[in-house]
């Protein structure tokens, strides 16, 4: 370790508990700090400047993915960050309400955990040529 790097920070959001630990698990040992939210507005009171990606569930109360990712890209706070929507939805018309809302990825569960951190790793990183 080079200790000159902190590590990234992801925001989970899922509104099932088990989801959360088994994605933070992974997260974790993938080095990357882990933040989590039980649901969208949860997860707006949780962004901040230095988040490096936003995983979100699609369907959950309160706020779902969708409204989630409006409400990021419409906000103050780090408008910008790479967003993920992780769902058992596959059908093409939710896929599309993500990427209009403006959604970087999308990964469908069941998933293997080498896809979600490859995932992360995809949209978060800031490369500069």
């Amino acid at each position: 370790m080079g200790g000159d790097r902190l590590a990234e920070k992801v925001l989970i959001v899922d509104d099932s508990v088990s989801m959360r630990q088994m994605e933070r698990m992974i997260l974790s040992q993938a080095g990357y700090e882990v933040v989590e939210a039980s649901d969208g507005k949860d997860a707006l009171s949780k962004l901040s400047a230095d988040t490096s990606a936003v995983v979100t569930d699609f369907n959950m109360p309160n706020m779902n993915g969708v409204e989630l990712v409006e409400a990021i890209r419409s906000g103050n706070v780090n408008s910008s960050v790479p967003i993920l929507i992780l769902t058992t939805e596959s059908e093409s018309d939710k896929k599309r309400q993500g990427k209009e809302a403006g959604a970087t990825a999308w990964l469908t569960k069941p998933f293997e955990q080498q896809q979600l951190v490859k995932a992360v790793r995809k949209i978060s990183e800031k490369v500069n040529f």
